[in-house]
């Protein structure tokens, strides 16, 4: 059994000048404690406590061909050799922009930036001067970046929810700017009449959604929920935006829009795109996106396209597009939900694993697939985490919300080995 001793009294050292420790808050509260990390090599995490973990966090998910892959590091390293930044172009983002517009459906232009709340906060803002219209549509449970206007209904509790057909917008902070979120609204995913109801009143600048629901659970869209939502923006001059910034490059190469054969107008992009370089990116319609430089649209920042980045994203993206990379991601992580599955009902455990075999999500507690928001509540999400901190002194690391991201270093051995401590742990629990 693993002990983390010393990355508990190194996060306590932090606090002295990191609030929390931490550097995101989203690392915080993590049981037993915040970990402190000393190295990384494909599908492992070494920690300060000399623990050697099988990682399933993948850094929240930008690690899909797991940590240090050397294609990634061979191409950043030979472009720092040039210079690490210009405050100008360079022919590594005209390569990077041409290949991801090759891959992603939606993708006629694309602009990188450097993190998911930015590209949302740009697509936001193209949809609105595209359309003369102010409201934008989200969805409970759907979390598009920590800014005042989209933090909304994150993690709402039972007493905050509202009607269903009319659920209360819950702010997800303090501080938050209240006025920032006049013009945002929250409904419940996966039901299109809703949904559609709303539009017709023609007011409705765009709806932001994330097409398979990963940020709370890893919920498929009904049938034809996602057809559905593409017509009714049609006809109604309403925006769609797919944030892909956990299912693109995931789901499959082209991202959810891909796998489900629906096209957004915009789609957002991060994590899986570059392998962790800090890289997004804000990909769309060329009329729309062509706004950014004749429309009057203003999107900028000193370090988009760093060189570096882009040479990660090139390389990334290489990968991702081999047939045979795939089609062994499907296959593993299969595996892997299977295994799990069936350790957990060995063991009598009623739990839920649902999702996909890039992402999918276990919940205790539940025995019929989670369809929404307010139906993932039902898990038993405190014996969970006691399920997390046994696994993780077990030596296999997952996120204490349920999500498992899978990398294509997860070879059979960490498979079985993982499916192992799985069933140890359940029989236990």
């Amino acid at each position: 059994m693993r002990n983390f001793d010393q990355s508990k009294k190194r996060i306590a050292d932090f606090a002295k000048h990191l609030p929390g420790g931490v550097n995101s808050n989203f690392r915080m509260g993590i049981s037993p404690t915040p970990l402190v990390f000393e190295r990384a090599s494909g599908p492992h995490l070494y920690d300060v406590d000399g623990n050697r973990l099988i990682d399933y966090y993948l850094g929240m998910g930008p690690m899909i061909l797991g940590h240090n892959p050397e294609p990634v590091l061979t191409a950043v390293v030979e472009q720092l050799k040039y210079g690490i930044l210009y405050a100008g172009q360079s022919e590594i983002e005209f390569e990077a922009a041409r290949r991801l517009c090759e891959i992603v459906p939606c993708a006629e232009m694309v602009r990188f930036s450097c993190a998911g709340s930015e590209v949302v906060q740009a697509a936001l803002r193209l949809a609105r001067a595209a359309t003369g219209r102010s409201i934008i549509i989200k969805f409970e449970g759907h979390y598009h970046g920590w800014l005042d206007n989209v933090l909304w209904s994150i993690a709402p509790t039972p007493d905050q929810f509202g009607p269903e057909e009319a659920p209360t917008p819950v702010p997800a902070s303090a501080g938050q700017d209240l006025p920032a979120g006049q013009h945002t609204e929250v409904l419940p995913w996966n039901n299109l009449n809703l949904l559609a109801a709303r539009l017709k009143r023609g007011d409705v600048a765009a709806v932001i959604m994330e097409p398979a629901m990963c940020n709370t659970g890893a919920i498929t869209p009904a049938e034809d929920y996602l057809e559905g939502v593409r017509d009714v923006c049609s006809e109604t001059g309403t925006i769609l935006i797919f944030d892909e910034i956990i299912t693109g490059f995931r789901l499959a190469p082209g991202g959810a829009q891909q796998r489900f054969g629906v096209t957004p107008d915009l789609a957002t992009f991060g994590k899986a795109i570059a392998n962790g370089f800090p890289v997004s990116a804000l990909a769309g319609r060329a009329d729309l996106m062509e706004q950014i430089a004749s429309g009057g649209v203003l999107h900028g920042g000193s370090y988009n396209a760093q060189p570096a980045a882009m040479a990660a994203v090139v390389a990334t993206l290489g990968e991702l597009t081999k047939p045979e990379t795939f089609t062994r991601l499907e296959e593993q992580g299969q595996k892997l939900m299977t295994g799990i599955e069936g350790a957990l009902a060995d063991a009598d455990i009623e739990a839920q694993v649902q999702g996909f075999p890039q992402i999918f999500h276990v919940a205790l507690g539940v025995s019929s697939p989670i369809t929404n928001y307010r139906d993932s509540l039902a898990a038993d999400k405190a014996r969970y985490i006691d399920f997390t901190t046994a696994l993780l002194e077990h030596g296999i690391r997952v996120l204490e919300r349920g999500a498992w991201f899978l990398s294509t270093a997860h070879n059979d051995a960490v498979i079985d080995e993982t499916i192992a401590a799985v069933a140890t742990v359940a029989k236990a629990l």
